[in-house]
């Protein structure tokens, strides 16, 4: 367990989506439940109750100004932001919290307030995919990756839609407490069998423990980003700035495998929720950086005993059963 108490200050305002709030909270509150200890804090740019996309109204803490320096601090996004400018006041808010935090995230459309703050000049970042267009065009010196579920460039992590916002909230306490606790926390939220919506999403710390080096864990970030990317080991290491002695070395002492294999479990894994979101066999190969759907299949048979179309066959036939009879 991490020492002492973490505050989390959530920026609210009119039009936020509530799951963007209320998913990541969730979280942080479950692992309060197993030993954590997070400090959970809405704020709004004037210190004034906001009113959600959907009409519910919430109270606040008072203002972002106001407010004791966050650990991390949380900007919900709203529908609102992609088709209009972000208000100033908003913005100002936002960089005021962000240059006295630990770590800044946001959840979906909340990337267009970091945007709007000068907060994702020259980084890497991810947003849904349907406006990762119009977050490039206004913000050209952010590096958007719209296939990424949650991309981390130092301090600062973005995440794709609603439900994403679930998935960066159990990275950041696996970050802080270790993969144990996250992933007890998933469990009693049920967020890793099943999305909302009916679709499983990949999440890439419930895959396994994290790498404690940085150098690995940005391994992770690279695939999920551009699974059909180059990760030779050459590749990686010119990509990591380290020799391919120095990362083979670190994959067997802390992972026990090779680099090979690990980007390929990561493929897997992106390749099992294209297949639980419709797409064919043959794409699903192309879109998670198999070179063939031959290689696909031979890790599908290796690793559960069943054809890529065999699980999609029976991931929709699990997902029909609830209305059935």
């Amino acid at each position: 367990m991490s020492p002492g108490p973490h505050r989390v200050t959530i920026l609210v305002h009119d039009g936020v989506k509530l799951l963007d709030v209320a998913g990541p909270a969730e979280v942080f509150g479950e692992a309060n439940l197993l030993g954590a200890d997070y400090r959970i804090a809405l704020v709004s740019p004037k210190g004034t109750e906001v009113t959600t996309s959907m009409g519910l109204r919430i109270a606040v803490e008072g203002s972002a100004a106001a407010q004791p320096d966050p650990d991390t601090f949380l900007m919900p996004g709203g529908d609102v932001h992609p088709r209009t400018p972000v208000p100033r006041e908003l913005a100002e808010a936002a960089r005021n919290l962000a240059a006295r935090a630990g770590r800044i995230t946001s959840v979906c459309s909340g990337a267009f307030v970091l945007g709007a703050s000068g907060l994702l000049d020259g980084k890497r970042a991810t947003i849904h995919w349907k406006i990762a267009a119009e977050l490039t065009a206004r913000h050209p010196r952010t590096h958007v990756e719209p296939d990424a579920i949650y991309v981390r460039d130092g301090n600062t992590y973005t995440s794709a839609g609603v439900s994403a916002g679930i998935d960066l909230a159990l990275a950041l306490v696996e970050e802080d407490h270790g993969p144990d606790i996250s992933r007890e926390v998933a469990r009693s939220l049920v967020v890793y069998l099943q999305r909302a919506g009916g679709q499983s999403q990949f999440s890439a710390p419930l895959q396994g423990p994290p790498p404690r080096s940085p150098a690995l864990r940005r391994v992770v970030d690279l695939v999920t980003a551009d699974p059909a990317g180059d990760y030779s080991l050459a590749g990686l290491a010119r990509r990591l700035n380290v020799s391919t002695r120095h990362l083979t070395r670190l994959f067997r002492e802390e992972l026990g495998t090779t680099p090979a294999r690990y980007v390929e479990s990561i493929r897997f894994g992106i390749a099992k929720s294209l297949l639980d979101q419709g797409h064919t066999a043959t794409q699903t190969a192309a879109m998670s950086g198999f070179p063939s759907y031959e290689s696909l299949r031979r890790v599908f048979t290796r690793e559960l005993a069943i054809s890529p179309a065999a699980y999609q066959r029976r991931f929709a036939t699990a997902r029909r059963e609830p209305s059935e009879g």
